[in-house]
């Protein structure tokens, strides 16, 4: 049966039209793909581009490395990125070692080797693709940590043929099980710059309960063997040492010749001993000489692992246990109320509010400070170390002196309070020391005193900064104090210490 003129012209149509429709999704899903997932730009050159091959290969890697049960907990470790066929041998070490801990959360710190930039560009796209497939990014926490600084820029061209970047992909898909990931590529490796970093991260991750930290990084760079092998022990006897300024130091004068990846290697150490990594295991070194057999030009690769010791009695920061506080919910909740009230209420009329309270543990003489954050920075804290008068009081007058007394503050704006967060430190009497090793970090506050000089720091200051007892008290006595370092160690000052109850609104919700 034969169709009609009329109608092969109305099907002709048809086809013409579902076809256009076809094409637009087409269109449309491919950009929208491109515009959620980073394409692999080293696939097929610097590894293969076949996915069985791919995975095969790094399989057998894995099964090569072997890595001895770890006692503690990886905080961090040292991987290279250079070609599969050149450091991937080494590189499995490192995920060999990831795979015991199986963490939740990876975060690799790469460089630019083409682009120079300030600061730090945090991946943004959803997934980062190879030839074994998606990787998923966290996004939520990628915008977290690059919004809690004006360091972190969102540039994607810094992630563009990025070897310290990709060449960490596909070990992660095949030796982990599906961690969240985030990746970040530091720009100019300098000391500021990558403190600035280590401070952001610190904050943005001290909650994650199991994460590791991989720093990206090749050692010494077209040396002939020898020469390249000498370098390098020297350069992993500096991180063995677990001294990250003395690192930096040392590579920033020689990383020319040594690693590549200098800034991105001091981040991860600093963070692993703030997060209490007191041990480091060298897993493997070798260069390009032991696994191409060319050794007048090598490169060096080194996979390493940053501990927290599980048997280490850790002087790092504590949490507070359940059952040690001093206050209730709601007791905590009428504290924190006084102090926002009384703000509110001077700011608006310049006098301290009248209050009252009727609770027992209130009219006890204790001695507390009141911090201010806004948009997580700190935005005044003024407190009373010995309580002269009752505790409510002194929360009144300590949460006004916070808002328009802090010399290092201008004073709070009314507009600002809704913007601010409110924190009560309630402080136990102070309990003069002689032995230093009494200070338990992340429990205790602590006064030093020398004279006229005195310097005091809260428990929590430590728990914020990630500080260890050295770091702690060095800091107190040199930037609170105005003495010595080494005051505390050498005899040289009072130390007292007390405990607090710290408690916010954003803990203690209304």
């Amino acid at each position: 049966m034969k169709c009609s003129k009329k109608l092969k012209n109305c099907c002709n149509k048809t086809v013409k039209y579902l076809f256009g429709i076809f094409l637009t999704v087409l269109f449309v899903t491919s950009n929208s793909r491109l515009s959620l997932s980073k394409e692999a730009d080293l696939a097929g050159m610097w590894y293969t581009d076949s996915p069985d091959a791919l995975r095969e290969e790094i399989e057998r890697y894995l099964d090569k490395a072997i890595v001895k049960k770890i006692d503690g907990d990886i905080i961090g470790l040292i991987a290279p990125h250079a070609g599969f066929i050149y450091s991937g041998e080494i590189a499995a070490y490192s995920y060999k070692a990831a795979q015991l801990k199986n963490p939740d959360l990876v975060i690799v710190i790469g460089f630019s080797h083409k682009m120079r930039y300030s600061g730090t560009a945090v991946f943004m796209d959803e997934a980062y693709s190879t030839p074994l497939g998606d990787l998923k990014i966290d996004t939520e926490l990628s915008k977290k940590i690059a919004s809690s600084d004006s360091i972190f820029t969102s540039s994607q061209k810094a992630f563009e043929g990025e070897n310290s970047i990709e060449m960490q992909i596909p070990f992660i898909q095949v030796a982990l099980k599906n961690p969240r990931v985030v990746l970040l590529a530091i720009g100019e490796q300098n000391k500021p710059d990558c403190d600035r970093l280590i401070g952001a991260l610190y904050k943005s991750l001290k909650d994650e309960k199991s994460f590791v930290f991989i720093s990206s990084t090749d050692m010494c760079h077209y040396l002939p063997y020898d020469e390249a092998v000498i370098k390098d022990k020297n350069t992993i006897n500096s991180i063995a040492n677990n001294d990250p300024d003395a690192f930096y130091e040392t590579s920033e004068k020689n990383y020319h010749e040594l690693m590549c990846g200098f800034g991105a290697t001091y981040v991860v150490m600093s963070l692993s001993k703030k997060f209490g990594a007191d041990k480091v295991e060298v897993l493997k070194y070798a260069n390009s000489g032991d696994t191409s057999g060319r050794k007048d030009s090598v490169v060096g690769y080194v996979s390493a692992a940053f501990i927290k010791e599980a048997s280490a009695v850790s002087s790092q920061p504590s949490a507070k246990k359940e059952g040690d506080e001093m206050f209730t919910q709601e007791e905590k909740k009428k504290l924190l109320k006084i102090a926002r009230d009384t703000i509110v209420y001077y700011l608006k009329t310049g006098k301290k509010l009248e209050v009252k309270a009727e609770d027992k543990i209130f009219q006890e003489e204790m001695g507390a400070f009141v911090t201010l954050h806004k948009d997580g920075e700190l935005r005044g804290c003024i407190g009373n170390m010995i309580g002269r008068g009752p505790l409510y009081l002194t929360v009144r007058d300590m949460a006004v002196a916070a808002a328009v007394e802090d010399p290092r503050f201008p004073p709070v704006e009314l507009e600002e309070m809704e913007d601010i967060d409110i924190e009560i430190s309630a402080l136990s009497p102070m309990e003069k020391i002689s032995d230093y090793n009494k200070i338990e970090v992340g429990k205790h506050g602590v006064m030093v005193k020398r004279g006229w000089q005195s310097g005091v720091y809260l428990p929590q200051v430590a728990t914020e900064t990630g500080w260890n007892r050295e770091e702690f008290m060095n800091s107190l006595c040199a930037h609170k104090a105005g003495i010595p370092t080494d005051s505390w160690k050498t005899g040289k000052c009072e130390i007292y210490i007390f405990t607090a109850e710290v408690f916010g609104e954003k803990e203690v919700k209304n």
